[in-house]
């Protein structure tokens, strides 16, 4: 183990529990720390924004970031509970698996899934990353960002397979699609091969991206025609998950 990383957590916990800031001798005998060790880790949190000093004793006390960071988890386990059953409901009428995603930086997590029965199906799994520009899900969500956002992933993009979009040109084209239909598509697999896929982005009541919902199949057996038909039972999630999380926040 970590023993400087397990140091600073302790470290973080007692200022959580702490009524007020604190001094670094205190906290040092409180820990059994030396009062150099709990400087040098101090100075540390302060530098990455999770602890600001309180003039004029030198004390310290946590910021809120890890109440922002928090905050994200709340929401994500939020938005998992509730969008479950509408997840139930688009697994059940297109028969294919059923992912529910977060975007975070350039990449789409996915949070959730609800598997396929059919023996050929999308192999993913809960915890995945993957490259949003080249995901359903990703193209619906990045649908909701400012057209500036597409230039971090300049970077970024490479092949992966035959049909992936490699320019921003072509993803600021596909954004739009999005944008104009209300859900985003892929026919052949843009990061695995074979693979079809269409999704809607979940906003919630102040019109903020909460994540998205998409289906996804071999293109074997799901083609344009069943994607457009798709397309509206997905929108159709997404508007009852996001009207949902609405609720529940304006409580």
């Amino acid at each position: 183990m970590d023993k400087a990383f397990i140091k600073g957590l302790r470290l973080v916990e007692a200022l959580a529990l702490s009524d007020q800031p604190r001094g670094v001798t205190d906290l040092a005998n409180e820990l059994k720390f030396t009062k150099s060790n709990v400087h040098r880790l101090l100075a540390t949190l302060q530098s990455q924004g999770y602890v600001r000093q309180i003039p004029p004793h030198s004390t310290y006390e946590l910021t809120t970031k890890l109440w922002v960071l928090g905050n994200h988890v709340i929401q994500r386990m939020d938005l998992i509970r509730i969008a479950r059953p509408a997840m139930t409901k688009l697994a059940e009428i297109t028969g294919e698996t059923v992912h529910l995603s977060v975007l975070e930086g350039t990449e789409v997590v996915y949070v959730d899934k609800i598997e396929s029965a059919h023996h050929i199906r999308a192999h993913t799994s809960v915890g995945m990353r993957a490259p949003a520009f080249t995901m359903a899900t990703g193209k619906a969500m990045l649908a909701q960002m400012p057209d500036d956002y597409l230039e971090n992933f300049r970077p970024h993009l490479k092949r992966y397979t035959d049909t992936t979009r490699t320019t921003i040109e072509e993803l600021r084209e596909d954004i739009h699609a999005a944008r104009a239909q209300g859900y985003s598509s892929v026919l052949h697999g843009e990061w695995r091969e074979g693979i079809a896929a269409c999704a809607c982005a979940i906003v919630g009541r102040s019109g903020e991206l909460v994540g998205a919902i998409g289906m996804s199949g071999p293109d074997i057996r799901v083609k344009r025609k069943q994607l457009k038909e798709y397309s509206v039972h997905v929108m159709d999630a997404a508007r009852t998950i996001g009207l949902a999380l609405g609720h529940v926040r304006g409580l």
